[in-house]
């Protein structure tokens, strides 16, 4: 492919067994390229990662996991060189790297071995197999350049055979994939259609507060009605009154996303020191929080307009008796 960057292979994650003082120690292997660690963001703790020559020598050296060198060899030793036996196998341990997520099954294994290491047979040449590629484009203007080229690759396969009379395969985002995975692995990815069930059910979620909030801010001015009668007695315009009772409305609802920030950085970090998920570390995206914050600002607008509206329709002698 012309428009890629760089092209990596890793297999699907396959189980395998250590056995420490007796105690049996479950593991995910994955066999890679050299090319997987350059398009990957792993952060390496010792050591560093095999290369070609390495992979094209079929020697058996392995990069693990944080968590997998604490399980096998215990915490505050240097592993670099020592040997680490899996499925009766030994391989010399080369790198250590942070804990991947568990949620990012592309990447996450808790050790990594050269992909010519495989016994599934690098060298088939079958069409279907336990290995997938990872395109890194240069830029994301590239993304769907390469995915246009990509199609034209998949389709010049030739298909109606008596194994196979079509064939679908696609250069998917993560979360396109995890979509067409919903959906099925289809010429289209429903990736639409859940697009539009998501924004229909964040904007019901989003109206519910909204209809709310509305009621309350009319008993709210309401209950301000002496002090709308008095202004509108001095001089004060319709206008003024409504520019004022939505400007309110926008500092309450700003008040309230800044605590939803800080509420949800303090969720995160709990969440991250409790270990809940296998090297999962959350963090505040904060292209999600600007539009967040937009959404509290569009909706802080709509909730304030109606109920600004109504009151500076209250006619004085009514606002001034209401009390």
């Amino acid at each position: 492919m012309k428009t890629i960057e760089k092209l990596a292979i890793t297999s699907t994650s396959t189980p395998a067994s250590a056995y420490v003082n007796n105690k049996k120690i479950a593991m995910e292997i994955k066999y890679t390229d050299a090319a997987f660690w350059e398009v990957s963001d792993f952060a390496f703790t010792e050591g560093k990662p095999y290369d070609k020559a390495q992979i094209d020598g079929s020697q058996k050296v392995a990069v693990i996991t944080e968590k997998t060198k604490a399980d096998y060899f215990g915490d505050g030793y240097d592993v670099i060189g020592r040997y680490i036996e899996a499925d009766n196998i030994r391989y010399r341990v080369i790198g250590v790297v942070k804990n991947p997520p568990v949620t990012s099954n592309t990447y996450y294994a808790s050790m990594y071995l050269p992909y010519t290491l495989s016994k599934f047979g690098y060298k088939n040449t079958d069409i279907m197999g336990n290995s997938m590629g990872i395109l890194l484009a240069k830029s994301p203007a590239d993304v769907g350049k390469i995915q246009q080229e990509y199609n034209q690759i998949v389709s010049k396969i030739p298909t109606g055979t008596k194994d196979m009379d079509q064939l679908l395969s696609n250069a998917d985002s993560y979360f396109r994939d995890k979509v067409r995975g919903l959906y099925g692995n289809g010429p289209e990815s429903g990736f639409t259609k859940f697009m539009l069930m998501i924004s229909l059910a964040i904007l019901l979620f989003m109206l519910l507060p909204t209809i709310n909030l509305v009621n309350i801010n009319i008993t709210r001015i309401m209950e301000r009605s002496s002090e709308i009668g008095v202004r509108k007695a001095f001089g004060a315009s319709s206008n003024t009154l409504v520019y004022q009772f939505i400007i309110e409305n926008l500092i309450l609802t700003g008040i309230g996303g800044v605590l939803g920030v800080l509420f949800s950085g303090m969720a995160l970090y709990f969440i991250n020191q409790s270990n809940w998920l296998d090297g999962l570390h959350l963090t505040l995206n904060f292209t999600v929080l600007f539009y967040g914050l937009i959404a509290c600002v569009i909706f802080g607008i709509l909730s304030g307009v109606y109920p600004a509206w109504r009151m500076s329709k209250l006619a004085i002698v009514k606002a001034l008796k209401a009390q």
